[in-house]
């Protein structure tokens, strides 16, 4: 099942997702003619892996971690499928990362990967986008509109053996399967719920395979993973 949320006229509607059409509470919207396509989660947060394959610790010579290596991006980071992701003004070294993220289900804290799965609601693409160029990763990676997210959550998807690729432009920039992680989704949502109390609605990014090359407005990026979707957006000048 794909649950999907969108923004009408009269305010944001969710529901199941088929082929273009929204069936909410309240009536089908069909999307596009009723409404865009919102991120597909309302999260308090944005949980997001670094370093979790080894093809990437390789290109970008970082050490392997002894646990999951994290960080955190605001709500206002996020942006929907097919929306335009402004180019900052204070970077000239824009990247992507195209990811796997869970989205959670209830509020929970201390589980054990084996309670993971059952607090997962499904799972959505996300690109962490990253101003190369700046000082710590709160300011690379948590600015307005650094957290495509969507196009929906997938609800029947095994995580762990997923082929992934991105497209930049036309160009194949990434290509990969989730059995390459370091750390499997169920072991980095126990991590992280030792840490936090995680809510409804939460969203943990679960990093990202090697990530050649800086985007440019005008480019377009779509984000696959397996049996999930197609994230897609283009780059636009923010002047």
């Amino acid at each position: 099942m794909k649950l999907a949320r969108l923004l009408t006229p009269d305010g944001p509607v969710r529901g199941e997702y088929d082929d273009g059409r929204i069936d909410a509470d309240d009536g089908v919207y069909e999307v596009g003619r009723d409404g865009r396509l919102l991120p597909p989660a309302d999260p308090s947060a944005l949980y997001c892996v670094g370093r979790n394959y080894a093809e990437t610790l390789e290109q970008m010579e970082y050490e392997r971690p002894e646990e999951p290596d994290f960080f955190i991006k605001p709500p206002a980071s996020l942006l929907g499928h097919e929306r335009p992701i402004p180019y900052p003004e204070f970077t000239d070294e824009l990247t992507y990362a195209g990811e796997l993220a869970a989205v959670i289900d209830r509020r929970c804290r201390n589980l054990s990967p084996d309670e993971a799965a059952d607090a997962i609601r499904g799972y959505t693409v996300m690109n962490d986008m990253d101003a190369l160029d700046q000082q710590g990763r709160t300011a690379r990676k948590a600015f307005d509109s650094s957290g495509p997210l969507g196009p929906w959550v997938e609800t029947d998807v095994d995580p762990t053996g997923l082929d992934m690729w991105t497209d930049v432009a036309g160009e194949r920039r990434q290509a990969a399967n989730t059995e390459l992680m370091l750390f499997d989704p169920f072991e980095i949502v126990s991590f992280l719920s030792k840490r936090f109390t995680l809510e409804s609605g939460d969203v943990i990014a679960f990093g990202s395979p090697a990530n050649p090359g800086l985007v440019e407005p005008g480019d377009e990026i779509e984000i696959t993973y397996e049996g999930v979707g197609t994230l897609r957006n283009r780059v636009v000048s923010s002047e």
